[in-house]
């Protein structure tokens, strides 16, 4: 518990620098929201008139402490563009994205477990080139190229699935599962490439140990061998780069989500970064960043769950 309030408490200059970066960052972009909003044959005066409506006119200073005051109460503003509540909307579209990033995730465990474990185990056979082949495939087609032919196969062509709106998974989880079933598997086809590559890599270097050599030795099966022994200890540089993929899918799924027309959290991002929509993009980063930092706290507590030898203070047990 030390240790997780200790993490915690370096999350908060962490956020605050962010903030001063994205704040900073969105300003320098060129546009005018006022100018987006009222369109180009708008007069200077209509735009002035906006831009005093919306506090833009304010020093940026002042614009920035305003809408940091608000933050620190939990309110992160109003949209500049949609006139709704900055949380009110990422409410909306987080869900969508968090459920897209599971399931990815569970699609990417369920290819890339039994495909690395066979690789690392049957080394020099064919089922070690048949998985590595198979992830070098992964890795190299792009995951929107997969979510349109899943498209033209199973929805225009073979019907199997209709291109429905998404629906809830408490509103309906059957309709919910089928619009999305193809984004998680195009998606999580390119995650398990590389979780498989970092298993077999790991596992064949905890197979040659020398406590799975005395487990042979004791007369183990191979089976509980490798997945009672070897695959703990192979774990951890795969639970590294899993939570790096998921820190990465929060941003990394516009595009998946575009191709699917789920109304996303990465959507409402770059959405809002054409529009100059301030508030929104402030908001948006500054949940991210805090999305970010707690998968990658949960990480560091599984470590130790994983792996006794591993403490939670940064250090290892001799």
């Amino acid at each position: 518990m030390r240790y997780v309030i200790q993490r915690l408490i370096t999350t908060i200059p962490v956020l605050f620098f962010l903030s001063i970066m994205v704040f900073s960052f969105i300003h320098l972009i060129p546009g005018n929201p006022a100018e987006i909003l009222l369109g180009q044959d708008a007069t200077p005066q209509a735009v002035h008139a906006l831009d005093a409506q919306m506090g833009l006119n304010r020093p940026l200073l002042m614009q920035y402490l305003g809408w940091l005051s608000n933050a620190l109460r939990g309110n992160l503003g109003t949209s500049l563009v949609d006139h709704e509540s900055v949380s009110q909307l990422i409410l909306q579209r987080l869900p969508v994205t968090v459920e897209l990033a599971v399931g990815t995730m569970v699609v990417a465990i369920l290819i890339a477990f039994p495909l690395g474990i066979a690789a690392a185990v049957m080394r020099g056979r064919v089922s070690e080139f048949v998985a590595m082949f198979a992830a070098t495939i992964g890795i190299s087609v792009p995951p929107f190229w997969l979510g349109i032919l899943f498209l033209l196969l199973f929805t225009v062509k073979f019907h199997l699935v209709t291109n429905s709106l998404y629906v809830p998974i408490w509103q309906s989880p059957l309709k919910n599962l089928e619009c999305m079933l193809l984004p998680c598997i195009a998606t999580g086809i390119r995650e398990a490439a590389v979780l498989l590559r970092m298993l077999r890599s790991s596992l064949t270097d905890a197979l040659g140990e020398d406590f799975v050599r005395t487990a042979w030795a004791k007369g183990l099966r191979g089976t509980a061998v490798t997945l009672r022994h070897a695959l703990p200890n192979a774990l951890v540089p795969v639970l590294t780069a899993g939570g790096l993929q998921i820190a990465g899918l929060l941003g990394g799924l516009v595009i998946t989500e575009q191709v699917f027309s789920l109304p996303g959290f990465g959507q409402l991002l770059v959405q809002s970064v054409f529009s100059r929509d301030y508030t929104t993009v402030q908001g948006t980063a500054l949940v991210a960043a805090l999305i970010v930092i707690i998968v990658n706290l949960l990480i560091d507590l599984m470590y130790s769950r994983i792996d006794p030898r591993i403490r939670t203070d940064g250090g290892m047990e001799a």
